[in-house]
């Protein structure tokens, strides 16, 4: 297969491996910090958790470029950081606090970055909007690619399908991918679509699987799939194999529709960063030492920015309406009854 050819046929050195072991480490630590701060009743409001997929985001990362583009779903805490987004600026978004990413008023699902055009709450939604972003690529001529990423759940929108036939007419630069992590929700893939060969639902636009667990897999195939687009031969669609520990959500126990066995058999065998590590303790290109000094570092950086996220200030209510226009004169905007008005202040 494919995930077999890029296995085999890729160079991974030392620096990279350490960097991408630091990667999904962080992420796993920053998302387990976030579970935890939500029992504390600290985080609340929608909260989708990444563990388990930490190799789709830091994969992808590595296979493209800092001035391309990515778009996802509602599960974007790992993009929005390997986007270059601090833990500290996530975490604090997550807690409603004026130092978060988006100044405390997107939360979860709605943070952005450069070149990062975030989480969106609509099912697949994000979809035909990343087309956008390709055909804005595509019209300036800047040889940029946009990712646009969608969950299993997601797959069986008709507007998936239309975004496919436009972008496939116009030869638009996008890679779509199928982060397929097995439930929808609390639906499995099997109860959820006819067929879940997410890779050949592009019909006219050529498909890859991939092993979402292995970050060398991810970044391969993710390099192929932007050398395609770049080249000027339109979209192509990659399905990540991949599996989430937590619920869909912090409201999901995760277990009424898949056993707890189940989840425990993929941490032990199937683990991303597990992988990783054993790969480069095997090839002797990192000691078990050197690894566990990263972990402690990672440990006090994920501390020290759940300590920024829960004594940082919230944001005063006079900002509740800056930044609803780019650059108007101030506007009066009606608050929860008639004759509350509220003052918005534009950003600029």
């Amino acid at each position: 297969t494919l995930d077999i050819f890029f296995l085999n046929s890729c160079i991974l050195t030392r620096d990279q491996g350490l960097s991408y072991y630091r990667c999904m480490q962080t992420i796993r630590r920053m998302e387990l910090k976030a579970d935890q701060l939500y029992k504390q009743k600290i985080i609340r409001g929608f909260c989708h958790l990444y563990d388990g997929q930490e190799a789709c985001a830091a994969g992808i990362e590595a296979g493209i470029e800092r001035t391309d583009h990515v778009i996802t779903a509602y599960r974007a805490h790992a993009f929005t950081y390997t986007r270059g987004v601090s833990v500290r600026e996530i975490l604090a978004e997550l807690t409603g606090r004026q130092g978060g990413v988006a100044k405390g008023k997107g939360g979860s699902m709605h943070m952005y970055a450069p070149h990062f055009y975030g989480g969106n709450g609509i099912v697949g939604a994000q979809v035909p909007l990343g087309a956008g972003i390709a055909l804005a690529c595509q019209y300036q001529g800047n040889g940029q690619i946009c990712v646009a990423l969608y969950g299993d759940g997601a797959a069986n929108q008709g507007q998936l399908f239309e975004t496919y036939n436009m972008a496939a007419l116009w030869k638009l630069p996008c890679v779509f991918v199928c982060e397929n992590n097995r439930y929808g929700m609390g639906t499995s893939v099997e109860r959820a679509a006819a067929s879940t060969d997410y890779y050949k639902r592009g019909d006219f636009i050529p498909g890859l699987r991939v092993d979402g667990m292995d970050v060398l897999c991810v970044r391969e195939a993710t390099k192929f799939a932007a050398d395609h687009c770049r080249s000027g031969k339109g979209p192509i669609l990659m399905e990540l194999q991949t599996y989430r520990y937590h619920g869909h959500s912090m409201s999901d126990p995760g277990v009424s529709y898949r056993t707890r066995e189940e989840v425990q058999e993929v941490r032990s065998k199937n683990d991303p960063i597990s992988l990783l590590k054993e790969r480069m303790l095997s090839n002797n290109m990192a000691s078990a030492e050197e690894l566990k000094e990263i972990d402690g570092e990672i440990r006090k950086e994920v501390d020290d920015a759940a300590q920024f996220a829960t004594s940082d200030p919230e944001p005063p209510l006079d900002d509740l309406c800056k930044y609803i226009y780019h650059n108007s004169p101030p506007v009066q905007v009606r608050g929860t009854n008639p004759w509350a008005k509220l003052q918005s202040v534009s950003s600029s």
